[in-house]
């Protein structure tokens, strides 16, 4: 077992279950990367050592920092908030898939199909790996720049009845499908409109993105949470089928939460969940 700071704990990969625990979360902490319009996180020590011989912190934070989980709610009037989700959408089966993309590019319905249509299953969970993850900071080019899914792969997951989805980019949407680009209360960085038109040719976002966030709408419409802003160790899990688990807060009208996605394998499939027998 591994001693961290002095104490032995069991590790991710070598525990008494026999499970092999895989991190899918990006650090929450100050200065970390933050979606452009929110306000930084803030971190107090109310009581530390020296003070108090006890730590104790406050936090101010936005829900939809790092490594989080959106709610209906945060998108469509009337559906459900973070609380009023029934737990089980926040654990289960699924898969971490590989789709290379590049700036700007787009994940549409024939990308998951290629990647997934043969694999995926009912009530699965999917992760989508675009190697995104591994620009994660506080750059214009992790937000503004980023690849994204488009309407169809929105049509795609409620096709194939996933139950969660999850990517390793900064929104459920691609960013020129949100306030980042024309939309709402954007856009966030006017001068990406030049650039795009140069990038693709001629072409004018407001008619390649016509759209306010498709795919968060269509998810969430259909009961399908989104898991924005994976990272840590997703490519160890990457093409792999695992169970996943990301339980929230459980926030009355909550819009969202920050999460530890967690994957977790059984390789000798000796685990057993406990049957709930009585004693």
């Amino acid at each position: 077992m591994p001693v961290i700071r002095g104490v032995s704990m069991e590790g991710n990969l070598d525990n008494s279950m026999g499970l092999e625990f895989y991190d899918l979360s990006h650090p929450f902490g100050l200065q970390k990367p933050n979606w452009p319009y929110f306000q930084d996180v803030q971190i107090e020590r109310i009581h530390y050592m020296a003070k108090s011989g006890v730590l104790s912190q406050r936090i101010t934070t936005s829900m939809h920092h790092t490594t989080h989980i959106d709610a209906p709610a945060h998108v469509i009037q009337g559906t459900p908030f973070m609380d009023e989700v029934p737990l089980p959408h926040f654990f289960g089966s699924g898969i971490v898939i590989s789709i290379p993309k590049k700036q700007w590019e787009q994940i549409g319905y024939d990308d998951l199909e290629k990647a997934a249509g043969k694999l995926v299953r009912p009530r699965d969970v999917v992760i989508v790996n675009t190697g995104w993850h591994e620009k994660y900071e506080d750059s214009e080019e992790y937000f503004c720049l980023s690849p994204g899914f488009v309407k169809s792969a929105g049509d795609w997951f409620v096709e194939k009845k996933v139950k969660v989805v999850g990517h390793d980019t900064q929104a459920n949407d691609h960013p020129l499908a949100t306030a980042i680009g024309p939309h709402r209360n954007g856009p966030i960085h006017p001068h990406l409109a030049a650039e795009y038109k140069k990038w693709s040719g001629g072409r004018d976002w407001k008619d390649d993105f016509p759209d306010w966030e498709p795919v968060h709408r269509t998810l969430f419409s259909n009961g399908i949470l989104g898991i924005e802003n994976v990272g840590g160790e997703i490519d160890k899990v990457t093409g792999r089928r695992c169970t996943f688990a990301m339980f929230p807060w459980r926030w009355e009208r909550g819009d969202g939460c920050i999460i530890r996605l967690v994957a977790i394998a059984d390789p000798k499939g000796a685990y057993r969940i406990e049957s709930g027998e009585r004693f």
